[in-house]
Order: C-alpha cells, then sequence, then structure tokens
C-alpha cells in the first residue's frame, strides 16, 4: 500500500522553515553541552529535538525510553537529565562506551579529578624518562596502525598517547576507568588527532606535537563540574546494552518500552565505523581486520563496504513491491552509465539489505513494546547511489506500516544539500505507534 501523507506535511513543513532559517538547528546548545558534550558525533542529532517527543509522547518517569540505535547517548542523556529511565543498544564498543559512561553520574567529582592528576602526574615523569626522540617514539603493531585513516595521528602525539594509555592501565581503578578514557577518546578527535569532520571524516594537516596530557586532564575536569551539576538525577536508570539491534530477544523485558526515539543509519554509503577508527584502535576496541569484520557483520548494512556474501535480510523486504521499484531503478541506472566497479554493483544489494535491516529491527522490536508505545526515527532522504532518490523516512513508514505500526506523520526536521549534487535533501522524523496487534 502506498501510503500518502502530503497534507500531514504542510504543517510540519512551515515549522520547519521556520527552523531552518537558524542555521545552527543541529548543534550543540550552550545550556545543552553539560554531559552532551563528553564525546559526541559531529551529526548527531540535538538534544531539543529530544525534548520536543519526549513532551508530544507525554513520557515521564513512569515510562521507559529506548534508543535502539544508541550512539553517543543523546537520547539516554536528554531522558536522565529529565528524569525518565532509559535504555540504549548499540553495537560499536566506542559508542557504548561513550554512552554508558555519560549516563553514569555515580563518580564523585573530586575523587575523579584525584586520580586523574594522579595519572597525569605519572604520564609526565614517564614522558621525561623517555624523551621525545624519534628513535624512542613508541608506535602501534604493524597490524593495528593499518587499520587507522594513514596520517590520522601524528607520530609524537601517538607517543604521548600511548605513553598516558600505559599509566591509565597501571593505575585502572574501576570508577573512574570509563570517564578517563571516554575522555582521552574526546580529546582525541577534537585535538590531539590529525581528522576534520564533514559529511566524511578525513584528514587534515598534520599536527606535529599535541598537549595530550594536558587536554586529557581538561576534559576529566570539565566532566567533573558536570557531575556536580546534574548530582540531583545520578539515580534515575540508565542502561547501556553491546547488542545487534536487529536480535533483540535476551537484550530487552516484553512489553517494557513505553517510547522509542532514535537516529539508525542512513543508507548513504557512509562507513560508520571510520568516524570513531581512531579511538577505537587506540582503547583496544578494534585490534584487527577480523574484529572490524565482526562488528561490521552485527550493523544494518548502509553502505557497500558493510556487504558481505551471506547477507539475507532483503529477505524481510521481499513483499514489499515499493522497494523493489527502487532496487531495480538504482540497478538500470548502474546499467545505463556504465559502472561496473565492485563497489557500484553493490549498490542495489546494500539499498535492498538496508531497508530489510530495518525491516527486521522493527519487526523483532513488536514483542518488548507496551500498547500505544510511540515511535520517533529520525531518517534522511539519500542520492548517493548514481543520484537516486532513495525516500528513506516515506519508504521506512511503509514498512512499519506493512509490521502493524500505525503511522502517525512524516516530521520535516531540516533540509540539507547533497554532497554530490546539492539539491535539497530532506531529514524527517517517522512518527509510528504501536497498538498492540501482531500485525496486519
Amino acid at each position: 500500500m502506498r501510503i500518502d501523507l502530503t497534507a500531514e506535511r504542510g504543517v510540519t513543513e512551515a515549522v520547519a522553515q521556520r527552523r531552518n532559517e537558524n542555521s545552527a538547528i543541529n548543534r550543540l546548545q550552550p545550556e545543552d553541552r553539560a554531559v552532551h558534550d563528553w564525546y559526541r558525533f559531529v551529526l548527531s542529532f540535538p538534544p531539543h529535538l529530544v525534548r520536543d517527543y519526549l513532551a508530544r509522547f507525554g513520557v515521564d518517569e513512569r515510562g521507559c525510553v529506548l534508543d535502539p540505535f544508541c550512539g553517543t547517548g543523546t537520547v539516554l542523556v536528554e531522558a536522565k537529565k529529565l528524569g525518565i529511565p532509559s535504555i540504549g543498544i548499540e553495537r560499536a564498543p566506542m559508542a557504548q562506551l561513550a554512552s554508558r559512561v555519560k549516563v553514569d553520574w555515580t563518580p564523585e567529582p573530586a575523587a575523579l579529578v584525584g586520580h586523574a592528576t594522579c595519572v597525569a602526574d605519572a604520564a609526565v615523569a614517564l614522558l621525561a624518562r623517555e624523551g621525545n626522540a624519534n628513535a624512542s617514539l613508541r608506535r602501534l603493531p604493524p597490524d593495528t596502525e593499518s587499520l587507522l585513516l594513514a596520517g590520522s595521528i601524528s607520530p609524537l602525539p601517538l607517543h604521548k598517547t600511548l605513553v598516558l594509555l600505559q599509566c591509565l592501565a597501571e593505575q585502572r581503578d574501576e570508577r573512574w576507568d570509563g570517564h578517563e578514557r571516554l575522555a582521552l577518546a574526546k580529546a582525541l578527535v577534537t585535538s590531539l588527532g590529525n581528522l576534520h569532520f564533514g559529511p566524511e571524516v578525513g584528514v587534515g594537516p598534520a599536527k606535529p606535537d599535541a598537549p595530550v596530557i594536558e587536554t586529557w586532564l581538561q576534559n576529566v575536569r570539565s566532566m567533573a563540574q558536570d557531575l556536580e551539576a546534574v548530582r540531583g538525577r545520578r539515580d534515575v536508570p540508565a542502561a547501556v546494552r553491546l547488542a545487534d539491534s536487529r536480535s533483540l530477544h535476551g537484550v530487552l523485558t516484553p512489553r517494557s518500552i513505553t517510547a522509542v526515539i532514535t537516529s539508525p543509519p542512513y543508507p548513504n554509503e557512509k562507513d560508520y565505523t571510520r568516524t570513531t577508527r581512531l579511538e577505537s584502535v587506540l582503547l583496544g576496541f578494534v585490534r584487527s581486520k577480523a574484529e572490524l569484520r565482526a562488528l561490521k557483520r552485527d550493523l544494518v548494512r548502509s553502505n557497500t563496504r558493510g556487504v558481505y556474501k551471506d547477507d539475507n535480510d532483503d529477505r524481510w523486504i521481499a513483499t514489499q513491491p515499493q522497494i523493489e521499484r527502487l532496487v531495480a531503478t538504482i540497478e538500470a541506472r548502474r546499467i545505463e552509465l556504465g559502472k561496473t566497479s565492485g563497489f557500484e554493483r553493490l549498490y542495489a544489494r546494500v539499498t535492498s539489505l538496508y531497508f530489510g535491516g530495518m525491516a527486521r529491527h522493527l519487526a523483532e522490536l513488536r514483542p518488548f513494546l507496551m500498547p500505544g508505545a510511540r515511535l520517533a526515527y529520525v531518517v534522511g532522504d539519500q542520492a548517493s547511489y548514481f543520484r537516486v532518490q532513495i525516500r528513506t523516512g516515506q519508504l521506512l513508514g511503509e514498512i512499519a506500516w506493512s509490521l502493524g505500526y500505525e503511522l502517525v506523520d512524516i516530521d520535516l526536521f531540516r533540509t540539507r544539500l547533497a554532497t554530490a549534487t546539492r539539491a535539497q535533501l530532506r531529514e524527517e522524523v517517522v512518527v509510528l505507534r504501536w497498538p498492540g496487534t501482531a500485525g496486519r
């Protein structure tokens, strides 16, 4: 069934037009920086969007909010600030660490800073003993180094980081370990490394040196200040599971979720594991190509670098003619343009796997939703595959309807320029309701 929400879009587009007059719509506002700013994806959706939908759904402390693609924890942190219990699911271990730490407000601020100061003193002393001569600089093992984007961190900042990691390991305390490692992860991507972030992660000019210890310690001190500010909410329940959002049995309690707010991957050829590769490797979450492949297998397929021969999520959308038409259009465009590279040949397949993975997720989610549960999925239209328009929100809404969800609305959140075509693409919030039936 084709679903037309043109009339309903009119009101929300008018609201979004006013929002888009502010070019900073997706930026973190100063008043929201506490905890959110500990570590954040550059393209994360803003906390105010979470607040809007929590209010619209009428969620309070008696409910439980789920983010099944929780990333760095924007939904969970905002829910905790509002006193609302929450659960996050995230398969990427670096992002899962970020979410887990950002909802752990139990450390005593002064004790955290005290321990970090001792670690910093030990690292400074060790650096002084080892010196900065090129011949003595520490390096990663070759197999591990090959996982990084070439030039993503310069030799001297890498050396200092490895010394700091040794001191953190030698003085490891479970009470502070997660916060201290997350402070280092933030330092790596914001100050110490050579990365730059736009639509894609890339390598910018090299930094021959960087204040590794000082930057890390300042990040810990900022965490401590935030912990003081949120002390009154530290006992609000929040949990983060390291799991695949397409396989939820044993992860969640049946009929326990009153609302879902999330932003899953988009079908846009973006390899999300590259975004956190530097910190994932240096913190030991990914140590080999085999571990990287294992991680990618547990993610919704959204790019051709994560497609494997035995993938079969497309079976979940075998009865969806609108997806079949889209996939056929992409393949026909490939043939018309004479594109024959290995990645280009996979564009049609990754599109079917993406929507199949999302269908599988939505089907798996149903037993864990309370009757009347409300859901908001932030997704974006795409044109990455031969400039064929992929109406992600529209298609996701139709898939959800076929699985027994009520499609309430598709709200326009913002518009953005396509990287290749400079055309305006929609970013939308697909609003669903679970009535509590098994399906249509």
